[in-house]
């Protein structure tokens, strides 16, 4: 592509839409992981005995551990939830606005 293409893009309205769609989804997204390991490190800071709490009195498993794996799977989870809208919506968007500037 040509300098005069990439222009066309970058002023073409629906492109400007897919930009603000897609910066505005990863901004909430971020802001979900953020706030989910913010939770956690408050967790840690002022109820510490409550990770510390065995699940079961005869297990040696507290609750800091499917706490803190789930905090590690909420990312993979976010990550699958915005490649899904990614390779679909957002390819999507980009396809057609590929067509409109060609």
């Amino acid at each position: 592509m040509n300098d005069s293409t990439y222009k066309r893009i970058q002023e073409n309205p629906r492109f400007q839409e897919l930009v603000s769609k897609r910066e505005r989804f990863a901004w909430i997204l971020s802001a979900i992981m953020l706030g989910l390991y913010l939770a956690f490190i408050l967790l840690i800071a002022f109820e510490p005995q409550l990770l510390g709490t065995r699940i079961n009195p005869d297990s040696p498993v507290t609750w800091g551990i499917p706490i803190g794996v789930g905090l590690i799977l909420s990312a993979f989870v976010l990550t699958g939830v915005y490649v899904r809208r990614a390779n679909g919506e957002f390819d999507r968007l980009n396809q057609e606005i590929l067509k409109e500037v060609q």
